[in-house]
């Protein structure tokens, strides 16, 4: 796997699942979330990227929207790079 392609694996109560992310999956989730529809994308992004052998065990945990977002979450934060931000303070004065 490339720096890009990430293996990770949640454990969920005394069950784990592993999930192999690529930056298409993530493409994809970040364009499919709407203003409304934020579950859904959620969703699709566990299902696809889950080991298919793990599919039918994660399935019913994601009849829960809540666990939906807890697990996308974990798993991107999990995926994005670790960058250090620092915001500076815009200046006061307009240069002309």
């Amino acid at each position: 796997m490339n720096e890009q392609n990430a293996e990770i694996t949640l454990e969920v109560g005394e069950q784990e699942f592993t999930f192999t992310l690529t930056p298409a999956d993530v493409t994809k989730y970040f364009n499919a979330l709407t203003q409304t529809n934020k579950v859904a994308p959620g969703n699709n992004l566990l299902m696809t990227t889950v080991k298919q052998e793990e599919r039918a065990t994660l399935k019913p945990l994601l009849a829960n929207p809540v666990m939906v977002m807890q697990l996308a979450g974990a798993l991107l934060e999990e995926y994005g790079p670790k960058v250090e931000v620092i915001v500076k303070k815009r200046s006061a004065t307009l240069s002309a």
